[in-house]
């Protein structure tokens, strides 16, 4: 599934999980430290992954099972890298390094007025924006925005769509307005979905 087809709720259950996991870890970096919150995860993890590995042997001492690291396939995957790879990957890093300081020269050493000037007023309205958010708060909004908004154009669009359907519909195109109706009913189901999540969240940012 690509990121597309989350931002369209396009399976419902996997967009749910994904945008639910996003939102509660920015919540929890909001109101925790990034230390408490990533080493309440880290023993989290560790918890669920050494019960299960006690478990297996607890059931090789009752003789139910052999023992094996549950884990085991995921350690026997080679993660080194060849030479050709490190080098490929070096040179991206490299190259991506070398654009972004050009840029900064660019800016900075106001290599064109024009545009140091328009960085300059892009950074005085941010300070407006820093008073009233923080960057975890714009950080949240843009998650909110970003499997809603989406989900909500492409609504909006069915729904011209349909409506510029049904005036052309005679009575004789009946199995087509019905499929078209189905159609706008799957996209408001999934509409009505991520909304029920904007408006949790939404209450809970604001009220908690």
């Amino acid at each position: 599934m690509g990121v597309a087809d989350l931002l369209y709720w396009k399976d419902t259950r996997t967009s749910g999980v994904v945008f639910t996991g996003l939102m509660v870890s920015l919540l929890c970096l909001l109101h925790f430290s990034i230390v408490s919150v990533a080493a309440h995860v880290a023993l989290l993890l560790l918890c669920g992954t050494i019960s299960l590995r006690v478990y297996r042997k607890v059931l090789q001492a009752v003789h139910r099972g052999d023992g094996a690291n549950p884990f085991q396939a995921y350690l026997d995957v080679d993660l080194t890298l060849t030479r050709e790879q490190t080098e490929r990957l070096s040179q991206q890093i490299a190259s991506h390094v070398v654009s972004a300081a050009t840029q900064l020269r660019h800016f900075f050493l106001v290599e064109d007025l024009v545009d140091s000037l328009k960085l300059a007023l892009l950074f005085y309205i941010l300070t407006f924006v820093g008073a009233i958010f923080n960057g975890l708060t714009l950080l949240i909004l843009g998650v909110i925005g970003l499997f809603t908004i989406p989900l909500l154009y492409r609504q909006h669009q069915f729904c011209h769509v349909g409506l510029a359907d049904l005036k052309l519909l005679t009575s004789s195109d009946l199995p087509a307005l019905a499929s078209q109706s189905a159609g706008i009913t799957g996209v408001s189901h999934h509409a009505q979905t991520s909304l029920l999540f904007f408006f949790f969240f939404f209450f809970f940012f604001f009220f908690f």
